[in-house]
């Protein structure tokens, strides 16, 4: 698949088949997230791979879908294998290229995901056992969709987004 296609393909989808993910599956995108690039190439990320149905039940949180995909995973940081420069928690940006690569090696392999960066998160580091030093940035479910979106959402054109030279000058 050719990459912008592979963009445009990934979608953020809230229902899900109960069909198991293979263990190659949760491999080959786990893979991918770990191939991503990383301040200092630090890879302060860990992934916790969860399939107990109770625990993405408590991850789920009231948003009943996101316990229906057969495995959610859990993107967790290690501040202090990151870099911080001018106020700014690279961490952040680490595991968010990391979660990115999940989600279009997932959408290349036909599965789904949705980006949760919403979430209580001491609930969420009780739930998967992570320590206090950790932080758990994001997590998606991942799963073989229920649900076929084929339409882009509407993005706004790129003169609206992009200036050359300075910012607001077109």
């Amino acid at each position: 698949m050719e990459f912008l296609e592979l963009v445009k393909k990934r979608r953020s989808i809230r229902d899900y088949r109960k069909d198991p993910v293979s263990d190659e599956d949760i491999k080959a995108v786990l893979e991918a997230a770990r191939l991503a690039p990383s301040w200092g190439n630090r890879q302060c990320w860990r992934f916790v791979v969860v399939k107990d149905e109770v625990t993405r039940e408590k991850l789920a949180d009231k948003r009943e879908w996101i316990a229906e995909a057969p495995v959610v995973i859990v993107a967790c940081a290690d501040p202090g294998k990151s870099g911080q420069k001018a106020d700014q928690d690279y961490y952040l940006l680490d595991v968010g290229i990391a979660m990115e690569h999940i989600m279009l090696a997932a959408t290349e392999r036909g599965l789904a995901t949705c980006w949760i960066g919403w979430f209580d998160e001491d609930m969420a580091r009780q739930a998967i056992g992570a320590p206090e030093s950790i932080r758990v940035v994001a997590y998606t479910p991942l799963g073989h969709p229920a649900e076929e979106k084929d339409e882009v959402s509407e993005r706004l054109p790129l003169e609206e987004l992009v200036y050359y030279e300075k910012y607001g000058q077109r």
